[in-house]
């Protein structure tokens, strides 16, 4: 067998026993010494050996917004004469091999970093520069495309990563939008197959007056339509791109056309409709459109954990709890009950919701905490929002779809508790007064005897009369006794 041949070493890069081979690269500190492999330089380096912090990476959706910006920006320098037509084709080459997924595991900088998200924005910058000269016909470090004169001409991190921001969001929140008003239509399909079910309503968790079981799920059902309005009521703003503002809002180093020629170039990459921002200190300064989007997540995950909570008690038991709903069995719920079925699905749910809570609190001391030209805090509030909107648009699907959909009803355990609450006697006020209804009501408590019995004996109302002016299902429309 013949010996196998060993490849030389690449030049300016070196590889022995002890580690895999490397390349030296270099920024304005000095050299760097960088993996062989990678397509981030020198900057990137430095990121992550600074930030070694949670192993947490910007989202999907953050990299490719900031790709797409990249993208713009090439074909709008070239065209405005002020980069080299075969750079900008082989940084847009490069741009959408990563589009496509091709080199995913080259952003590398923790979630947690330098502020406003430099060392995250480099990376795409360098990984672009790398991969464009290779594109070229050039290798890897060899500054023949580079990252801050070519990739990031006429741009800086402080336009760049808020206007990302603002992309990332405006491709994945529609999502959550979908999902709420999924979820919302379950329940108005619940609802009316569910209109002619009467239960006892209830209040501080006692017994109240009588309500259609649709009735109880089509406010279900109007609350997460409205929280998917409030969700997407906060999107339109964030097509307001400061792009182009450049390092503090003044638009220095970038063509006068940019602006308006980049955020053209967006809408058409994006298939969106964007502009640019009226006030570019306002889109560089504020966080609050992100604030604003958080916040409306923050009161749907609200909902989202109310309505989960009142499945879960009206499903309860099934024989020592209220039962009037019956859930899907997706999962064993016990190691050591057999039979045993939880509402896992509602669970869930209520995890998420909290959770979205959390990130949107950090979301609005981070908007909060800007100061003059920028607010550093923005690779937080990126994270932080796209996971909320991961998070709550997969919760909602998952719960529609595991539970809400299969969802089923106990007519007769709802008219069982329907017939028995003492609330009934709330009819019998307009007709004898709220003094004796109340002495009725007692009654029947101390002696287990029904209200409409007790109305009969206690307030000479007649029989009949009393099982019409009692009757649950009347009860669940306006009127007086």
């Amino acid at each position: 067998m013949a010996p196998k041949k060993r490849s030389r070493p690449t030049p300016g890069r070196q590889g022995s026993k002890r580690g895999p081979a490397t390349r030296i690269e270099r920024d304005t500190l000095g050299e760097v010494r960088v993996p062989a492999a990678a397509l981030w330089g020198a900057q990137t380096a430095r990121a992550v050996e600074n930030f070694p912090i949670s192993a947490l990476r910007e989202p999907r959706a953050l990299i490719d917004a900031v790709v797409r910006i990249k993208i713009a920006a090439a074909r709008v320098n070239a065209r405005l004469g002020l980069l080299p037509r075969p750079k900008a084709r082989a940084i847009e080459a490069a741009g959408r091999e990563v589009l496509a997924g091709r080199w995913d595991g080259q952003f590398v900088v923790d979630a947690y970093q330098a502020g406003a998200g430099t060392s995250f924005h480099m990376n795409v910058n360098e990984v672009l520069a790398n991969r464009a000269a290779e594109i070229r016909g050039g290798r890897r470090g060899d500054r023949s495309v580079d990252p801050n004169d070519d990739v990031n001409m006429a741009q800086s991190t402080n336009d760049v990563i808020p206007t990302a921001m603002r992309l990332a969001a405006l491709a994945t929140a529609p999502a959550a939008v979908e999902a709420l008003t999924e979820l919302a239509a379950t329940f108005e399909k619940k609802a009316r197959a569910w209109d002619g079910i009467v239960k006892s309503g209830r209040t501080h968790l006692m017994d109240a007056t009588p309500i259609r079981l649709g009735q109880e799920v089509s406010g279900w059902a109007a609350a997460l339509r409205a929280a998917a309005a409030r969700v997407n009521d906060a999107l339109p703003e964030l097509a307001a791109l400061g792009i182009g503002g450049t390092a503090v809002g003044t638009g220095v180093n970038a063509h006068r056309r940019y602006q308006e020629l980049v955020v053209k170039e967006l809408s058409r990459l994006c298939k969106i409709p964007l502009f640019p921002a009226p006030n570019p200190f306002y889109a560089m300064q504020s966080l609050a459109p992100f604030a604003a989007l958080s916040g409306a997540l923050r009161v749907a995950a609200i909902e989202l954990i109310r309505i989960g909570g009142d499945v879960r008690l009206l499903a309860s038991g099934p024989g020592t709890g209220l039962a009037e709903l019956r859930l899907p069995a997706v999962q064993p719920g016990s190691s050591i009950m057999p039979g045993k079925v939880n509402p896992s699905m509602a669970e869930m749910l209520a995890m998420v919701g909290h959770q979205v809570i959390g990130l949107d609190e950090a979301i609005a001391w981070a908007s909060a905490s800007g100061q003059l030209e920028l607010n550093v805090t923005m690779p937080l509030v990126a994270w932080n929002l796209l996971h909320e909107i991961e998070i709550l648009t997969n919760g909602v699907r998952a719960f529609d779809r595991r539970l809400a959909r299969g969802l089923e009803a106990d007519p007769e355990r709802a008219r069982f508790y329907a017939e028995r609450t003492v609330s009934l006697a709330t009819a019998l006020a307009p007709r004898i007064g709220y003094e004796a209804a109340a002495a009725i009501v007692k009654e029947s408590l101390r002696s287990g005897r029904s209200i409409a019995d007790l109305a009969v004996e206690m307030a000479g109302i007649a029989p009949g009369e009393a099982r019409r002016l009692l009757d649950p299902a009347r009860l669940t429309r306006p009127g007086r006794a």
